[in-house]
Formats: structure tokens, C-alpha cells, sequence
């Protein structure tokens, strides 16, 4: 039994699997400008405060990097019909925008879209389950983007310092 473990064990380091570490971001400090009360503005700054070593300040001023949040909206389509006209199935989306700059005019990363997309199928005998569904959807699709928007920010090459 022990041999079994071992070999999975070493089956799955030398297919290079490994957890996602956290970002790296290359800005000692940041300012996010999205009010900490909302949804989006609480868990990007408690993501970047636990799983990197930047530090969040409080005054763009005071910021090595300014991350803006812009354009955050959530949307429910239609994407199929029963035979009663009545929706089936729709499609959630979760969109932003994040742009990231120095405060002095010199921009690290354009304005950049992100989103994410979701499938629900709807059924009028549950409604109430299929609210809360929604709702924890959209949830895990702003927890999506929030890491894709730091992988975004991990990207970037910091410019040269002058002087």
C-alpha cells in the first residue's frame, strides 16, 4: 500500500502538477479604487492582502500602482425556451473592467476587459433555489475574475526607475 502511494505520489510531481501559488504582483504597495463596503472592493483587497506581498494603502499618493475598477456589471439572458414560451435556461454574465497606472500619468496596463460566463437551467418549481444558484454564481464568477485580474496585474514589468 505504502509503494501505491509513493508511485502516485511521484506520478503526479513528474507530471508537473503542482497548486496555484499566489501571484506575485511587482508593486510593493497599491491602491484599489473600488470602495471596500462593496462585494468586488472587500474580496480584491482581502485576495491580494492573504495571497501576495503587496500591501494596500489608502491614498493613490501613498500607492506605487493605482488599480482602477471600472464597468462592473452582471446580466441574465435567455438562452432557450420550453414548449410554453416560458424561459428554460439562461445565460449569467459578470463583466469588468481593470486598468492599472502609476497616478502620474504613466499607465502599466490599459483599460482591459475581463468576464466570465455561466449556463443556469431555470425551473418555476424552484424558484427560491434557483435564486440563491444565481446569486452564489455570480459569486464564484466575481472570484473568477478576481483572480484573473491578478494574474493580469502579476503580468506586468514594472518600468525602470529614472534617476
Amino acid at each position: 500500500m505504502r509503494n501505491l502511494v509513493a508511485v502516485a505520489a511521484l506520478a503526479l510531481g513528474g507530471c508537473g502538477f503542482h497548486l496555484r501559488a499566489a501571484e506575485n504582483l511587482p508593486f510593493d504597495t497599491l491602491f484599489v479604487s473600488t470602495p471596500a463596503t462593496s462585494a468586488l472592493g472587500a474580496e480584491l483587497r482581502r485576495t491580494i492582502r492573504i495571497g501576495t506581498s503587496t500591501r494596500i494603502v489608502d491614498t493613490a499618493e501613498a500607492a506605487a500602482a493605482v488599480l482602477d475598477v471600472s464597468g462592473e456589471t452582471t446580466q441574465r439572458e435567455v438562452v432557450s425556451y420550453n414548449a410554453q414560451g416560458q424561459a428554460r435556461e439562461y445565460e449569467l454574465r459578470y463583466r469588468l473592467a481593470i486598468r492599472v497606472h502609476d497616478g502620474k500619468g504613466y499607465e502599466y496596463l490599459p483599460t482591459t476587459p475581463l468576464q466570465a460566463v455561466r449556463d443556469i437551467a431555470y425551473n418555476d418549481s424552484q424558484v427560491l433555489a434557483k435564486e440563491s444558484e444565481e446569486a452564489l454564481l455570480f459569486r464564484d464568477m466575481r472570484s473568477d475574475l478576481v483572480q484573473q485580474g491578478l494574474r493580469r496585474l502579476g503580468a506586468i514589468k514594472p518600468r525602470e526607475r529614472q534617476g
